[in-house]
């Protein structure tokens, strides 16, 4: 049976039907309604008919999604897709188009496809963290999610306080969440946006940062050093708890490669280890992890 798996980000739709062994048999993008559930689901189901009438054959559905679905209700809690929130969004899924879905955080979903075929191979335990628009993270331990705790937010490292903050990042920027100075206020591509803003008046993208950066601009330098240095904290709490054997960066910022070579050295002075290294790889699958990952909620046949 083919799995199909689609992920359901805030601005598009994509799809994806691999074959057992994993290679892509068919794939499609769509744009994602906004502010609207009902035509979400039609959306979904439009891709899902898309993929199975491209590839010829039907196949399981695992999607990856912003939030999660709470454990005592089945209700999706936490996305920043808000007109998600507080919506069965799995049973409507499953009503809707008759079959069986498996639901997990796009971040999740990144890191299972990493972990299964990606730049985590065959390591025990891998650390997936999204530096996109948001940022997420996964934990897939000998093959499996851990995700299967009674509140269903694990891995959301986004969420939790910038470590060893200075007094100048204390209280930090509010957070859509509600609280001030979340990690991902401070790490994520808005929040690397936002702090080269505050830092200097002139607003840029973080793709724009980076090129002055690479040519010498020393404001934007120092954005890249500071974005560096408080990523480096927020992954050593993590790796502090967990003890990962590789760590996997995604999302857009995941393409910079000072952070390969800076974040080792600036994440050991904080880990509580005789010898404190940590692997740190960038996505092999690229932007296309999450949809895979989603294919291989249902495993691999």
């Amino acid at each position: 049976m083919l799995r199909l798996g689609i992920d359901l980000g805030g601005t598009k739709i994509a799809g994806v039907a691999l074959a057992p062994g994993g290679a892509k048999v068919a794939e499609h993008r769509m744009p994602a309604p906004r502010h609207d559930y009902a035509a979400t689901l039609e959306a979904i189901g439009e891709m899902v008919a898309r993929l199975e009438k491209d590839s010829g054959g039907r196949g399981s559905l695992g999607i990856g999604m912003p939030g999660s679905a709470a454990p005592v209700d089945g209700l999706v809690q936490n996305a920043n897709s808000s007109w998600l929130n507080g919506r069965p969004f799995g049973r409507d899924l499953e009503a809707r188009l008759g079959r069986p879905v498996r639901l997990a955080n796009d971040a999740n979903c990144f890191a299972l496809s990493e972990a299964a075929d990606g730049a985590g191979a065959g390591a025990p335990s891998v650390l997936g963290v999204i530096l996109g628009t948001g940022c997420g993270g996964g934990l897939v331990f000998r093959g499996d999610l851990m995700i299967d705790g009674p509140l269903g937010i694990g891995g959301e490292w986004g969420h939790n306080p910038l470590p060893w903050a200075t007094p100048d990042e204390s209280p930090g920027p509010r957070c859509w969440c509600g609280r001030h100075g979340c990690l991902e206020t401070w790490v994520s591509g808005p929040g690397l946006e936002a702090d080269h803003a505050h830092t200097t008046g002139e607003r840029l993208s973080g793709a724009e940062i980076a090129g002055r950066a690479a040519r010498g601009d020393a404001s934007a330098r120092a954005t890249l050093d500071r974005h560096t240095g408080r990523l480096a904290r927020g992954l050593a709490h993590v790796i502090n708890i967990i003890d990962p054997h590789i760590v996997v960066l995604g999302g857009g910022l995941s393409s910079l490669p000072h952070l390969y070579a800076e974040l080792p050295d600036r994440i050991a002075p904080h880990l509580f280890a005789a010898h404190p290294r940590v692997t740190i790889k960038p996505p092999r699958w690229g932007d296309a992890s999450g949809v895979r990952g989603a294919a291989w909620l249902w495993g691999r046949p």
